[in-house]
């Protein structure tokens, strides 16, 4: 996903070249408000992926990078949500996207991380969550639903064999909170609210 702006609204040339210095105003709102929503979407996602049942129950790694990689997945699946929202769902999924990838950025510098490493850190946290992103989509549009749980064990566990139950189980939630992020307004989202079901629920 780039971080590069979209294309202004045009409203029709003669009003654009009259109130250049407005539509300019305009636009940093606009950009202010999917800031705001974007890093509320993003907390949401944190603590979602922070329930204890993940750690507990399904055994996930709890470390640096299993933290990481559950944090994407909820990232994933609130950007899944917006992308097809044209046009205001995509504005809202790159506030998403980029309040994670600042959030990475702070928290290297907090954990002393050097300036000349915390680039190339964030950069491979970018790789993976990239990679991961189309290797859950990619397993959501396949028919057999054991796509999901191999994507999912593989980059879940980063090679470890998931303990047996896991990747079923994760599967299972992954999709429940699919049709629960479904079932909410865009305006809601657009407001920065979102919900995620509780792990163990979503799990059955």
């Amino acid at each position: 996903m780039s971080t590069g702006g979209g294309e202004a609204v045009r409203t029709g040339d003669h009003a654009i070249e009259k109130g250049r210095g407005q539509v300019g105003l305009l636009g940093l709102i606009r950009r202010g408000r999917h800031e705001r929503a974007g890093f509320e979407l993003y907390g949401t996602a944190v603590a979602a992926a922070r329930d204890p049942y993940f750690y507990i129950t399904l055994d996930v790694p709890d470390t640096l990078d299993g933290r990481f990689d559950l944090i994407g997945l909820h990232v994933f699946l609130v950007i899944q949500r917006l992308t097809d929202e044209v046009p205001l769902g995509p504005p809202l999924a790159q506030a998403v996207f980029d309040a994670m990838f600042s959030d990475m950025d702070i928290n290297l510098r907090e954990m002393g991380v050097g300036d000349l490493s915390v680039g190339r850190r964030v950069k491979a946290m970018w790789d993976a969550f990239h990679g991961r992103a189309n290797a859950y989509t990619a397993a959501l549009r396949d028919v057999d639903p054991a796509a999901l749980e191999n994507a999912l064990g593989r980059n879940i566990w980063r090679g470890e064999t998931p303990p047996p139950g896991s990747t079923p189980a994760l599967g299972r939630l992954v999709r429940q909170q699919i049709t629960c992020l479904a079932g909410q307004d865009l305006s809601a989202l657009l407001a920065g609210t979102v919900r995620f079901l509780p792990a163990a629920e979503a799990a059955r």
